[in-house]
């Protein structure tokens, strides 16, 4: 297993390697939902642009893009981007707020795998996750 720059251990399942253990295991989850018509369907890591890519006095930049980990097709027709998180980072974030005013119209949630206040599979939602902990780390102050 491979260590990223965010310390999280690369793994492969199935063939497909994951950034991490957190990502991995939602895939398998995915896998569930599927096998139990829980989800129609879901993709892997599709590529949205949030700034094309430009000359400016004669420097090339690059296109600014944003890829989620999955595209889920839900049962009732909606789809839902799904981006697993440990922790955000300021680049991230951007992104993050870039993507939902570029694409009004998609779902994204970030995700966060905690195994006392995730669903049945493990996993909450990020920014409650985040409030869950701001609580915690103030009672626990007091």
């Amino acid at each position: 297993m491979a260590i990223t720059k965010y310390k999280s251990r690369k793994v492969t399942v199935d063939g497909y390697t994951f950034d991490s253990i957190d990502e991995s295991k939602y895939y398998q989850a995915l896998l569930m939902r599927r096998a139990k018509d829980e989800i129609l369907n879901f993709e892997m890591q599709p590529k949205f642009v949030l700034i094309p890519g430009f000359k400016k006095q004669g420097k090339t930049f690059k296109a600014m893009t944003y890829t989620p980990d999955f595209l889920i097709y839900h049962i009732d027709g909606s789809e839902e981007l799904i981006d697993i998180k440990g922790f955000s980072t300021q680049q991230g974030e951007l992104r993050y707020k870039l993507f939902n005013y570029f694409y009004k119209d998609k779902k994204l949630t970030w995700l966060a795998r905690n195994l006392k206040h995730g669903d049945k599979y493990g996993f909450i939602d990020y920014f409650e996750l985040k409030k869950i902990r701001a609580k915690n780390k103030k009672s626990k102050e007091a």
